[in-house]
């Protein structure tokens, strides 16, 4: 069923109201309610279906301005459940407002399902990230506050306005109560309406390339590569690893991160992981380092007895179908390539190439323990014992899940909070502004406490010191913090045999910041690191995987953790 967008009515303080809109008779339907704000964009307003598309009206003809979303829609059309439609922003002509770095000519503002409901907003922005259709960028949000809105300031010059609706989703019939804008005055400058003026296109930012490829567009190498700063990469496997997705039905990020991990197979996975998260943000850029550094393990032979764990703890850290496609695409040598196939049979068998194999297991683990008021640190644990064992073969049920993990339950063992990352990355920093630490292990400090902190030659003796004062710190409980670079798996495996002798919970905090911002950062430092000693810091980083330990906290360069593994109410792989 075709339906047109309804009309948005304004919001009482819009200056851009006229004689052909509606006003919002009040804002009640906002009261109380999570809202969210978003960009206004200056295009056409446009419906996608999984069998078509139209711009407001329903028997829109064809304008060149359209070829583009018409080309979209034949890459997306399919992943649009039957009776579902999409509706957005055709960007491709320029109107009043010009665009220069758009992420895409069509953006997505609202996804409504076959019972003709708006979906909530956060499960908007999900599918439409599966579509690989980007969101308007989101200005505000909070708990509706009038005042707020109206202290809000648009730059008129380069932005038509906002539009304000409810975080939750509602019917169609309460639409008016949910949904307003605010609409810059004097909107439309130009004298001829645009669909009778040459078609002038608004220009693309370099964001576009990576919503292309979420899109099912074939890899632009060049584009890519550029983005995420690198002279080149290995064209050809990305465009395999592209059509072996299409042809495994994977699209969005997971199409993204594999295309990118073909690319750019042939780079170190610290560096890239570390490079690639500013461009990319943290979560796509360590699930694309996790794909590089992992690819390899399945062109080597590896004992079938083992294999179905061995698959299982690769699967906490990346979608082993993209693994497979990634690893089959670049394997170069005959014996590569059949191990490569022989693992993925074996992957196939064991029910590990779904985009989330252990989803069900971790959301009833997450629902039983709700119902005994079981969470945050406590539930982690319960979740990181369950996925363990269910490598193990152990258990393969929630209900075994649960009875497994019961003595966790009480939430009665200490925290470690295990940072890692070069000196300079911001640990000492984000250690300092987390709460409840009733203990902190700080290498550097023990150093100093001998005289200095750059004196590496007593370092065997520090370190015995330190792992002493840890064990003392766990056993006493609470929250302990150890503070040192922790660079490669050796080092961090000292500091978790202490863990597990106490019975610890493990929390990986790894720190990331590319090479030019630590070499600026160690210039204004206190005690800044020798260049040389920084280097070789960077030469044997070697970041841990997701399940190395029971939860991860990857930390970005500002000090904020932007993503996650390992936790029961989170979205980690």
């Amino acid at each position: 069923m075709r339906a047109s967008y309804p009309r948005t009515p304004h919001v009482p303080w819009s200056p851009g109201f006229s004689a052909d809109d509606v006003r919002a008779g009040g804002l009640g339907g906002f009261v109380g309610r999570e809202i969210v704000v978003s960009e206004k964009l200056d295009g056409e307003n446009t419906t996608l279906y999984a069998d078509g598309l139209h711009a407001r009206s329903l028997d829109s003809a064809h304008h060149p301005s359209r070829a583009w979303v018409k080309a979209l829609h034949g890459r997306v059309g399919a992943r649009i459940p039957a009776g579902w439609r999409v509706c957005g922003e055709n960007l491709y002509a320029r109107h009043s407002i010009p665009y220069d770095v758009l992420d895409s000519y069509f953006y997505g503002f609202s996804v409504w399902d076959e019972r003709d409901r708006c979906l909530g907003w956060d499960e908007t922005v999900r599918f439409l990230s599966g579509l690989g259709v980007p969101a308007p960028p989101v200005l505000w949000r909070g708990t509706f506050d009038e005042r707020a809105l109206r202290r809000l300031r648009v730059e008129t010059g380069r932005q038509e306005g906002y539009v304000v609706r409810t975080v939750e989703g509602f019917a169609r019939e309460d639409f008016a109560g949910r949904v307003a804008k605010w609409v810059r005055p004097g909107h439309v400058t130009t004298g001829t309406h645009w669909m009778h003026a040459a078609v002038v296109a608004n220009g693309l930012g370099p964001a576009a390339a990576l919503w292309a490829v979420r899109s099912g567009a074939a890899p632009d190498a060049v584009a890519l590569a550029g983005h995420v700063g690198v002279a080149d990469g290995d064209a050809d496997a990305a465009a395999e690893v592209g059509a072996r997705l299409d042809a495994l039905g994977r699209s969005g990020e997971a199409r993204l991160a594999g295309v990118l991990a073909a690319l750019l197979h042939r780079t170190r996975r610290a560096w890239l992981m570390s490079r690639a998260a500013g461009p990319l943000g943290v979560p796509l850029a360590r699930r694309v380092a996790d794909l590089v550094g992992l690819h390899t393990a399945v062109h080597r032979p590896y004992p079938d007895a083992e294999r179905r764990a061995g698959l299982a703890r690769m699967s906490f850290a990346a979608d082993l179908a993209v693994l497979h496609a990634v690893a089959g695409a670049v394997a170069g040598e005959e014996q590569a390539r059949e191990q490569t196939q022989w693992s993925a049979l074996h992957a196939e068998e064991a029910g590990l190439l779904g985009e989330t194999p252990l989803g069900p297991l971790r959301d009833g683990l997450r629902q039983a323990l709700a119902a005994e008021a079981i969470g945050g640190a406590v539930g982690d644990r319960c979740w990181a014992e369950a996925r363990e064992l269910y490598a193990q073969g152990r258990v393969s049920t929630v209900e075994e899940a649960v009875a497994a993990t019961w003595r966790w339950r009480s939430g009665d063992f200490p925290r470690l909070v295990h940072l890692v990352g070069p000196s300079g990355s911001g640990k000492s920093a984000f250690a300092a502004r987390l709460k409840d630490v009733s203990a902190r292990v700080e290498l550097d400090g023990l150093r100093a406490a001998r005289g200095s902190r750059a004196d590496q030659k007593a370092n065997a003796e520090v370190l015995r010191e330190g792992l002493e004062r840890l064990d003392g710190a766990l056993g006493a409980g609470g929250t302990v913090v150890w503070d040192a670079t922790s660079l490669n798996p050796h080092q961090r495996s000292l500091v978790h045999s202490v863990a597990r002798r106490r019975d610890a919970l493990v929390t990986h905090a790894v720190v990331l910041a590319d090479e030019d911002e630590l070499l600026r950062r160690n210039a204004t430092r206190a005690h800044p690191v020798p260049a040389d000693v920084l280097a070789g810091q960077l030469r044997r980083f070697v970041p841990p995987y997701p399940g190395q330990a029971h939860r991860t906290w990857y930390v970005g360069a500002d000090g904020t953790v932007e993503d996650r593994d390992g936790t029961l109410d989170g979205e980690d792989v």
